[in-house]
């Protein structure tokens, strides 16, 4: 597996090794060893969830605050999603910067995103299986989150807004000057 860091410190892309032949693929999807060599400090994830999705649902951007806090890997098992990550850490250079990275079943690139950066994605296949491990168990007093079409992040989701199915809830969300980081 190689990790490249992105241009937000701590975030990497991680790209495995795949070995294919007539029967198929293989590769590694977690090593908690090599990943924690990989990005050069140890994160220990506690818990995995997975989300199905059709074209265009918009999930985020969330995040996990205070002693809730979560890393995240996440990785698309099948579909594509084009995946975002915002930089929330108010002592941070990139502070309200932000990745994006298509994530595919074809390329299995997966994203690691650190404490202290909100997330989202959108599906950009008919539909998207999306896996992520998180290493803090989720508290639901605990959570935030920032509007998708915040204008000072100004983030192009790669698809026409009147394509987007966004929950309630996710509509509700305040803008990055008004989120409680």
């Amino acid at each position: 597996m190689i990790a490249k860091e992105t241009k937000l410190k701590g975030c990497f892309i991680l790209e495995p090794k795949i070995f294919k032949d007539s029967r198929g693929y293989f590769f590694e999807s977690f090593n908690q060893t090599t990943f924690n060599q990989l990005i050069n400090q140890e994160v220990n994830f506690l818990q995995d969830n997975e989300s199905f999705s059709s074209k265009g649902v918009l999930r985020g951007l969330h995040f996990q605050k205070g002693e809730y806090a979560q890393a995240k890997l996440v990785r698309v098992i099948k579909g594509k999603v084009f995946d975002i990550a915002v930089d929330i850490r108010k002592d941070s250079s990139t502070y309200g910067l932000y990745v994006a990275i298509e994530l595919t079943e074809e390329n299995k690139k997966q994203l690691f995103i650190p404490r202290g950066f909100a997330h989202g994605f959108i599906v950009l296949s008919e539909t998207a299986i999306f896996s992520y491990k998180c290493d803090n168990y989720y508290n639901k007093e605990s959570e935030g989150g920032i509007i998708y079409n915040d204008k000072d992040l100004n983030i192009d989701w790669k698809l026409d807004e009147n394509e987007f199915v966004i929950s309630e809830k996710d509509l509700q969300l305040p803008t990055f000057k008004d989120a409680i980081l």
